[in-house]
């Protein structure tokens, strides 16, 4: 089996567009959970309703794969997973190390759907002497000093740091020097990497935050301000009508 250090997927060379490799993960979830109920074909609508897109937009995407379905049938569901699969390169062995080794890191190397998605967990690194040779998920976690020689001894090109904010750019820095070229990011900070460096960031708080935007939104619309007519349509704030203790206010202030 071919490894991550050796080859590159090819989508880009192909000209499918970032949006579109966004969203082949989606496509591949959703069939993989068809294939695993042993259903043959899928229509465009029943796969776009799974993934959570529009199947307009899924034909599209699907186009540039060079798939375009049979009139009548719909698309054959083990030939896009294996389609998809090798577009985003998940038929080859992907080693990946994880750098900190605390709650977040412990619990994905113990992460079953790795390994079923092309992805195998080939070490795992840790600054804190006393977690050297520990077993986290039958693999003993590494030092940071040796992480060099750990990178290079795995084939590892793609990094995972799950360590706090502080240290997370040293170990990018050093992660990008020993020659990994793709780094999954749950620190919470931006990463700063050259060019030909890939970052993906994953942020809990951020998503956490956004979802607590809208529920004060949907608690704005549901509850009417005092002495308000609750049928009445909502009222906008004019320039005019907002006054600070210089004068007029802006709607809308600047950043």
């Amino acid at each position: 089996m071919a490894t991550g250090r050796t080859h590159r997927p090819a989508t880009r060379s192909r000209g499918i567009p970032e949006a579109t490799v966004a969203r082949l993960p989606l496509y591949l979830r959703a069939l993989t959970a068809l294939s695993e109920r042993s259903v043959p074909t899928v229509s465009s609508e029943e796969l776009a309703t799974a993934a959570g897109v529009n199947s307009a937009k899924l034909r599209k995407d699907f186009s540039y794969l060079g798939s375009y379905g049979t009139r009548g049938v719909g698309y054959d569901v083990e030939y896009l997973v294996y389609q998809i699969s090798r577009e985003l390169g998940l038929t080859q062995d992907w080693p990946v190390a994880i750098v900190g080794i605390g709650n977040l890191g412990a619990a994905l190397a113990n992460y079953g759907g790795f390994a079923s998605r092309g992805f195998r967990v080939a070490a795992l690194i840790d600054a804190d002497p006393a977690m050297a040779g520990t077993p986290v998920a039958g693999i003993p976690v590494q030092h940071t000093d040796d992480l060099d020689r750990i990178i290079s001894d795995n084939g590892v090109s793609i990094g995972v740091i799950t360590t706090p904010p502080g240290a997370a750019q040293q170990v990018c820095d050093r992660l990008v020097a020993a020659g990994v070229t793709s780094i999954l990011n749950f620190a919470p900070t931006v990463l700063s990497v050259p060019e030909g460096v890939d970052v993906r960031k994953v942020d809990l708080s951020i998503e956490l935050q956004i979802l607590a935007f809208h529920e004060q939104r949907k608690a704005g619309e549901d509850t009417p301000v005092e002495g308000e007519d609750p049928e009445a349509p909502p009222m906008r704030a004019t320039p005019a009508s907002r006054k600070g203790p210089d004068g007029d206010m802006p709607a809308v202030m600047p950043a």
